[in-house]
């Protein structure tokens, strides 16, 4: 049982390595998706294998054992190896959960902010401009959606490059790009190894608003040049917006305006290779996390005294 649940708790270790290969094989908006979603099933694997390795070792303790109305000792391996892992597994669950807790509570204050900010301005359609020295141009998820842009901004680009910025920003609304960056923060506070995965996300969200904005345009060229000169101007650590904002000078722009420069790639049929191989290690991280809680649920079962055993 302990091997099973062990399991979830090792193979997200493979997913960085993956991750970081997944952009450059996949079209943005397959990558996104692929990359998501084995992220999500690689954080739930992870999570259901530390639920149910802590609730093991509270099941041994006698005062949770008469809660849980075990008649019979609970069949477990020796209690030197399961407790110490019983009571790691639940350190980590209470603090990914504090630290979740408190990244809700910036993400949820600077959208606030970022709101306020922009309702205060008078918008031209989805556009709403804020006066400021600082150069910065975002997608502000909510009720409308806005495209927000300051006058540094806009001053620090001509007519075109403007119009791919704006393109760009667009696509993310559109797309639902804050929903994937909102998943890539949730699933980072579960497991330390998907914190790359949410930096690989937040690549592909990027990949896939560039490319619908140089759609847009008709202009791949424009399109690079515009994002590069935005996020020449921009301080980034300085934006100050919160994570689950999408931008265009967010993300290693090197690699976009170079992906951008580059003739478009057709599209593929088939599913490349390490897309596959990321998502098998999401699905047996599921499937060995689901197994192990059974096989509790089973022993459980047999300690209540219900079945045979």
């Amino acid at each position: 049982m302990i091997t099973l649940l062990l399991v979830p708790l090792l193979l997200p270790w493979a997913a960085p390595a993956l991750a970081r290969r997944v952009p450059a094989r996949c079209s943005p908006v397959a990558a996104l998706w692929a990359l998501t979603v084995s992220a999500v099933l690689l954080a739930g694997g992870s999570v259901a294998a530390l639920g149910t390795l802590a609730l093991t070792g509270l099941l041994k303790i006698p005062a949770f054992a008469a809660l849980g109305d075990l008649v019979h000792p609970l069949q477990t391996p020796s209690e030197r190896v399961l407790l110490p892992l019983a009571a790691l597994a639940a350190g980590l669950l209470t603090l990914a959960a504090l630290t979740l807790g408190l990244s809700l509570v910036r993400q949820s204050a600077g959208l606030r902010t970022a709101r306020a900010a922009a309702d205060r301005r008078p918008a031209a359609g989805d556009l709403c401009v804020i006066d400021s020295p600082r150069p910065d141009a975002y997608a502000l998820p909510g009720r409308p959606h806005r495209i927000v842009v300051t006058t540094a901004m806009l001053r620090s680009l001509d007519a075109s490059e403007r119009e791919a910025l704006f393109a760009h920003e667009r696509a993310h609304n559109s797309g639902g790009h804050h929903w994937f960056l909102a998943v890539a923060e949730l699933t980072a506070h579960c497991h330390p190894a998907l914190r790359p995965v949410r930096d690989a996300i937040r690549l592909a969200v990027e990949r896939a608003a560039d490319e619908a904005a140089a759609g847009t345009v008709g202009d791949r060229r424009l399109t690079a040049r515009a994002i590069a000169r935005a996020a020449l101007a921009t301080n980034s650590r300085e934006a100050g917006r919160p994570t689950v904002t999408p931008a265009a000078t967010t993300g290693p722009v090197p690699q976009r305006v170079a992906a951008l420069m580059a003739p478009a790639r057709p599209a593929r049929r088939a599913v490349p290779w390490i897309a596959a191989l990321l998502a098998a290690c999401a699905v047996l991280s599921c499937a060995t996390a689901a197994t192990g809680a059974v096989r509790v649920h089973e022993d459980i079962e047999v300690a209540q005294g219900e079945t045979g055993g």
